[in-house]
């Protein structure tokens, strides 16, 4: 307690928080209430300093269940759960705070910990959301069998969940599709979860770990090219022929476009949404305008080289090239390492697009050996597992996917 005030004191709410992350769920509400009024105060949060300071004062369900919902309005969802826990053993039998503490639950992807809460309860509440909720967070803790079993439960939906109850349909197709998956089958998952095809794995720290997701990169014009041609191969094995590439408005998305167009012998032209047959072209969809593309044109792929898995892009892309925490592209600012052990700051690579376009091309695709941890991942298995997949890719919405399901990976702050 003395280290967290020390850190409120001090102004350093970051810190406060990282301390919180490890230490809340050992503390009484009433002091964590105490910390985030104050960091709420610096913070300019008016809705969470009023309802951490009715906690401080008083500890019952009516300011837990205050306290919790402005904690996972505000995105420190993991400092609502005890107090939403403890709102719930005075109230059992409340379903407000049932979900409320689902809600908290899945916003920090323990959702081993949602079924728990949700399953002695399920009966008595709505099938929608209640076991709806129990069967898309089985599923996304890897219990396939009792996530296909609670589906089938469900009666039909009115229309405000209709979308809900397909998007489930869609996710438990694709996980019998790419099955048997197992915790470390990070393509599977990544495919049943969004319907997209991971074109390469990381091979660093796979068993430390990763699992096969970067943490932070500094990518390059060999990596680039080594995800465009396991973009080609994917589209080969699915028999796909994209008529024309579409460049988004960003730079490096039409730095990257412009190579893909090269390589596959396509024209380039800036993305229309409704334009048929288009292989898109992002380098992070985090970085540009995804408008129009949740819902896909006839036979429209979506390529993002460079995905986020800890702050996912708003659609899920049908190709990824790797999933990273932190990436810093080719032509952007760098750190470099002096001869004599100093790190500086490399400028911008503000060389016109089509010339870093052509660099991207010449580049040698070679693999990334790694650190010898990750299991091989060749173009022939790759392509069978596309091949696999191939009746259920490119079908429905490319919905957004928060979680990173049940393959876990270690992420830094």
């Amino acid at each position: 307690m003395n280290d967290a005030r020390a850190l409120l004191e001090s102004g350093d709410i970051a810190g406060l928080i990282r301390h919180l992350r490890f230490n809340a769920e050992a503390m009484e509400p009433g002091e964590v209430a105490r910390l985030m009024e104050g960091a709420a105060a610096l913070s300019g949060f008016d809705d969470m300093r009023e309802a951490a300071a009715a906690l401080a004062v008083r500890q019952e369900p009516q300011q837990l269940y205050d306290f919790g919902f402005a904690c996972v309005e505000r995105g420190v969802a993991f400092l609502a759960i005890p107090a939403l826990r403890r709102a719930l053993e005075m109230m059992p039998d409340e379903p407000v705070l049932l979900m409320e503490l689902v809600s908290a639950l899945e916003r920090e992807n323990r959702h081993a910990e949602a079924v728990a809460a949700l399953e002695p309860r399920v009966d008595a509440l709505d099938p929608w959301p209640a076991r709806y909720l129990l069967a898309y967070n089985a599923l996304f803790s890897g219990d396939l069998d009792r996530a296909a079993r609670e589906a089938a439960r469900l009666p039909a939906p009115d229309g405000d969940w209709a979308p809900a109850r397909d998007r489930l349909a869609r996710m438990l197709a694709r996980a019998r599709a790419a099955g048997p998956l197992d915790s470390r089958d990070l393509r599977g998952w990544h495919f049943a979860l969004g319907g997209g095809v991971l074109a390469t794995i990381s091979p660093y720290g796979f068993d430390e770990g990763m699992t096969g997701r970067y943490a932070y990169t500094s990518d390059s014009f060999a990596l680039c090219r080594r995800t465009l041609d396991r973009l080609r191969l994917v589209l080969d094995a699915a028999g796909r022929r994209p008529a024309s590439v579409g460049l988004l408005p960003d730079r490096s998305s039409r730095i990257l476009g412009l190579a893909a167009a090269r390589l596959l012998g396509l024209p380039a032209e800036p993305f229309d949404p409704g334009r048929p047959g288009a292989l898109v072209v992002a380098y992070d969809l985090n970085e540009t305008d995804a408008d129009g593309l949740r819902e896909r044109a006839e036979g429209q792929v979506l390529f993002e080289h460079a995905s986020c898995w800890t702050d996912p892009p708003v659609v899920s892309a049908d190709v990824a090239g790797f999933l990273h925490q932190v990436a810093v592209a080719p032509w952007g600012e760098q750190l470099r390492v002096t001869p004599g052990g100093e790190t500086q700051t490399a400028p911008p690579d503000e060389r016109p697009e089509e010339e870093l376009a052509a660099e991207i091309v010449a580049a040698e695709p070679l693999p990334d050996d790694g650190d010898d941890g990750a299991p091989p991942d060749p173009d022939e298995r790759l392509a069978g597992f596309v091949r696999t997949v191939a009746g259920h890719w490119l079908t429905g919405p490319r919905d957004m996917v928060r979680s990173p399901g049940p393959v876990p990976s270690s992420r830094f702050a």
